[in-house]
This record gives C-alpha cells, sequence and structure tokens, in this order.
C-alpha cells in the first residue's frame, strides 16, 4: 500500500505538532539514511522505580512522530518511509535511592548501589528488580499494540555489543572531560570519570577517577571502596558510563536519529550532543515536552508513586483515551489526576468522529487521527475507525451510574441503556462496554462516596413540579430532544424566578442528581426513563 500524493502533501505543510517534529527529521534525510537504514526512534526508560504514565507518553508521542514521519518522507512512488522504534532500558544504572512504593525494601535496601539488572525482585517474580519493571513496561506497550523492539543496556554492556562504543569513550576520555567538568560543582568534579568501574568487591557502580591504562584492551586503574588499587577491563559489564556520556554513546552505537526528552533534562541534551560529536556521531533529532504534574501540581516522579499509574488510569478510562490527553500540546505542563479522565473520554470520541467530515489537512491535527494510526502500520486514509462514534457520552454514563448508586452492576446499567441505544446490547456496543466498567469503577471509588443530594428551595420545588406533571403526559419513548425542549421551557418560565437557565440546570443536577454539575437533562431523562425521573423528583420534592 501507498500514501497518496494529496496525503504527501499535506503531510509536509501540516502544522500538527507531530509533523512538525517529521519535517525537521526529512530536512537531514532528504535521500534517505546512508546506506538505505531504517530511520531509527528511541526512547529511554529508566527501571529504578514502576513504569509511569510520563513513560507511556514518551513511547506514544514518539510514535506519532514517526507514523508522521513515514508520510512526509514517503518515496516518490507514496512508499512510506523505513523506520524503527527502540524502547531501552538503562538498567544497568545504580539504584540511588528506595522507590517509595515498592514492597520489602530491606531487599533494596541491602542492594543499593548495585545495577538495576543486579539487584533481587523484591517483587519476588523475576530474575531482577529491573527485569521486573522491564516486564511491566512491556507489557503495557504491547497491550496498546505499539510496534517496537525492546532493548536492555544490561544485555548489550554484559554481551560486549557496547565494547567498541567503550574503547571510544576511553581513548575520548579527556575530551569528555573537557566537556564535562565546567558543568559539574568542584566537589562533583574532583571524583567525576565519564566511565564507571563495578567493584568487584561489592559490585557496586563507584563513583571514582578513573585512570585509562589501555583504552584498545578496554583496561582502566582505579581505586576500590576497601582502599585496594584495581585494574581491570571496562568491557563486558565490568564498568557503566555516566549518564549524559552513556546517553551520547547509545546514539551514536545504535545510530538514533530521533529522541524526545522531558524538560528536566535538557541540559543533558546538550551535553550528550556535544559528547556524541566527540564519538564521531550526531546529536539526534527531537523534542523537549514539558512534564506532567499531578493535582497538586507537583512533578511526578517514580520513587514517589504520586500522580496516576497507568493501571489507575485505565481502571476508569480507555486506552484511547490516555493516549488522546498525551497527544495534546507536549510543550505545555498539564495536571495528570482521575478527575481529567471523563473529559478525555468523551473529547476522543468526539474527535474521533469528526473525522470524516474534515479535509486533509484539517485530519492531521485531530488527535484522533494520529491515535489511529499510531498502531496500524497501514497507508489508508482516513484510518480504519474513523468516523466511529459512542451512543451514549462517557459523562452521561457516569451519571446514569451515579443515580444508581455504587451498588450498579454492568447488567442493571444496560437494562438502561436500552432507554436510549438501540440493539442495547454489550455484543453490539463492545466500546461503550468497555466504558461501561470503567464508568461502574469510577462511580464507585470517586463519585458515590462524594453524592449529595439537596433539598430544593421553594422556586425550585415549584419548578420540579412543574417539570414532573409535564413528564407525567409525555410517551415513554419521547426523543431526548424533545425532553430537553421541556427542560428548557420550565427554565425560561418566570414564574419560577430562576436568573438564568444555568441556575435551573444546577438545581436538577444538586437536586436530582446530587453533583454540581450535570449532562444535558433531556438526554439523562430519555436514558434513564421518564418515569424513573419522576421518582427521582418525587424524591426530592420530599426533603
Amino acid at each position: 500500500m501507498t500514501f497518496s500524493t494529496e496525503l504527501i502533501e499535506a503531510a509536509r505543510n501540516s502544522k500538527a505538532w507531530p509533523f512538525q517534529e517529521a519535517q525537521r527529521l526529512f530536512k537531514r534525510y532528504r535521500d534517505g539514511k546512508p546506506g538505505g537504514e531504517p530511520v531509527l526512534f528511541e526512547t529511554g526508560y529508566g527501571p529504578s522505580g514502576l513504569p509511569h504514565i510520563g513513560t507511556f507518553q514518551e513511547v506514544l508521542r514518539t510514535t506519532f512522530v514517526r507514523r508522521a514521519y513515514e508520510i512526509v518522507a514517503a518515496d516518490a512512488d507514496g512508499n512510506p518511509a523505513s523506520t524503527r522504534l527502540v524502547a531501552f532500558s538503562d538498567d544497568m544504572d545504580g539504584l540511588r535511592k528506595v522507590p517509595d512504593n515498592i514492597p520489602n525494601k530491606a531487599v533494596l535496601e541491602e542492594n543499593l548501589h548495585k545495577p538495576l539488572s543486579r539487584i533481587p525482585d523484591p517483587f519476588e517474580k523475576y530474575e531482577s528488580f529491573a527485569a521486573h519493571n522491564n516486564a511491566m513496561l512491556r507489557e503495557f506497550l504491547d497491550r496498546f499494540g505499539f510496534d517496537y523492539e525492546f532493548v536492555a543496556s544490561s544485555d548489550r554492556y554484559n554481551s560486549g555489543a557496547f565494547d567498541d562504543a567503550l574503547r571510544g569513550v576511553l581513548r575520548n576520555n579527556q575530551a569528555i572531560l573537557d566537556i564535562m567538568l565546567p558543568t559539574l560543582r568542584a566537589e562533583r568534579a574532583a571524583t567525576y570519570s565519564p566511565i564507571m568501574p563495578i567493584s568487584p568487591a561489592t559490585g557496586h557502580v563507584l563513583q571514582v577517577p578513573v585512570e585509562v591504562v589501555d583504552a584498545d584492551e578496554g583496561i582502566v586503574r582505579f581505586t576500590d571502596e576497601d582502599g585496594s588499587v584495581v585494574e581491570q577491563s571496562a568491557l563486558g559489564g565490568m564498568s557503566k558510563l555516566q549518564w549524559k556520556v552513556d546517553f551520547a554513546m547509545r546514539w551514536v552505537a545504535l545510530g538514533v536519529d530521533y529522541e524526545m526528552y522531558g524538560k528536566d533534562l535538557t541540559d543533558t541534551g546538550v551535553q550528550s550532543g556535544r559528547i556524541a560529536k566527540v564519538l564521531g556521531g550526531r546529536k539526534p533529532e527531537g523534542l523537549i515536552y514539558e512534564l506532567f504534574l499531578d493535582a497538586n501540581g507537583e512533578k511526578i516522579s517514580k520513587s514517589k508513586g504520586n500522580g496516576l499509574t497507568i493501571e489507575e488510569w485505565l481502571t476508569y478510562g480507555s486506552e484511547e483515551s490516555l493516549g488522546h490527553y498525551i497527544y495534546a500540546n507536549p510543550k505545555s505542563a498539564k495536571q495528570l489526576h482521575v478527575g481529567v479522565i471523563p473529559r478525555a473520554v468523551d473529547e476522543y470520541w468526539q474527535f474521533r468522529g469528526n473525522i470524516t467530515d474534515q479535509p486533509v489537512d484539517k485530519q492531521m491535527g485531530n488527535p484522533a487521527w494520529h491515535l489511529l494510526r499510531a498502531n496500524s502500520g497501514g497507508t489508508a486514509n482516513p484510518p480504519a475507525g474513523a468516523g466511529d462514534t459512542l451512543p451514549v457520552t462517557y459523562g452521561l454514563l457516569l451519571n446514569l451510574v451515579g443515580v444508581l448508586g455504587a451498588e450498579a452492576d454492568r447488567d442493571q446499567v444496560w437494562s438502561y441503556l436500552g432507554n436510549y441505544v438501540e440493539d442495547a446490547r454489550p455484543e453490539a456496543h463492545p466500546a461503550l462496554d468497555v466504558l461501561v466498567e470503567k464508568a461502574l469503577a469510577y462511580n464507585r471509588d470517586f463519585i458515590a462516596p462524594t453524592l449529595v443530594k439537596r433539598a430544593p428551595e421553594a422556586n425550585e420545588a415549584a419548578a420540579l413540579k412543574a417539570l414532573d406533571a409535564r413528564l407525567a403526559e409525555v410517551p415513554a419513548d419521547m426523543p431526548a430532544e424533545d425532553l430537553q425542549t421541556i427542560v428548557y421551557e420550565i427554565g425560561k418560565d418566570e414564574t419560577f424566578a430562576f436568573e438564568s437557565l444555568r441556575d435551573w440546570f444546577k438545581a436538577q443536577y444538586e437536586t436530582l442528581l446530587g453533583s454540581a454539575q450535570g449532562p444535558r437533562m433531556g438526554s439523562f431523562i430519555a436514558l434513564y426513563g421518564v418515569e424513573n425521573t419522576r421518582k427521582l423528583i418525587a424524591e426530592a420534592l420530599a426533603r
């Protein structure tokens, strides 16, 4: 399959951020990567703590750019540009501190400063702490359907695959020191070495001065923790590079062409780029993105475990909604907490439904277009699934479940959906069925405990009585829009003295649903049922 000329031309002129990134990379390789090699995209993961959404977003955003590049750099016949994506785990890094959200902390405390891949798994499931965290990352990436190659730092160091690159670091040891030492405090500079040997006695990754004895043979000399002078090889997993040097070495050794990283690594990118040049390579293209914040506006940390985990988001929202939230404005900081999930779900489906009515250039700025293309690997436009919609919004579903109570179950929700949805069966609406389960969990954990239905004020009670009287006269299957008209008419009636329609809607939300916000009441009444809504009104008036 090939891309159309129209699609390629639109991609090369698109202002959507993934295409802007792809266009910069295309300028680097106008005639393709030398030797015909695939253009290599990389993402990095530090497995010192459990993977969180910040980890996942880097893979997803990089995939957006990768897919955009395949279009932008398509050949004259429309064939997609050849690409690869490597998810790299820095599991040779020494454990500096014990994360807060880990069981059996004593296991980690006893193994501080050892490479993460050589520390027992405190979860007692895998051969090492790093292997556990790496598996969690791969499990989710696989679940989402990413096309990637997983590479562990420990495999490359231990197997000798990085040995030639390490020799390059040793040969250029002084040039790298000349780059790094001016950036360090005096205390840190006194012991800094680009290469960190691993102690033969303790297995610790050592932060000590290192003398290069023979770069070609990989021999170094250093003073071990017990004061003994050791001369040993730095190859074959007997050393680990400092972070900024490792970053550069990896770019050169793997031939990385694109890597994005967070704003907190801006300085790392500058220094690593200079080191890559010393090693005979070139700094990749890449985006510097803003970091996610928790509900308190603080940076999300793997060790603290604040913010949301991947599992938590997927308990209350869909995979697509997570992707949608991640897509927007990568250069702007965004809070990441459960409160953003419902809106993200509904926005995703709204954007997805709009795709087929948009011209090609507008599709390229649609988050759902990028999400549908992210793992499809195809060239069809619009991508499969474009134009699909949900018969009920997630917000409306949450209102329904909220009224049904914390003890509501899936079958009960589907019985009510029959009032509103044609062929209301889980099998006929699998995407909606997924959201039913999410809504039940969200309601149980966050909505039900906070719902308080207040008694109506005198004018509100009069308006509710009027609404009940009107509902008593309508057929059970009245369309939602007609029910909404009734709601509007009552709110506009000066008899009830509402300053605005907003006050009338708020009164219904607070007295009937127990919430400060809510849905279009016509849609809710149609979904919950006319008679059931009248019962809610009666309960409110009885207060």
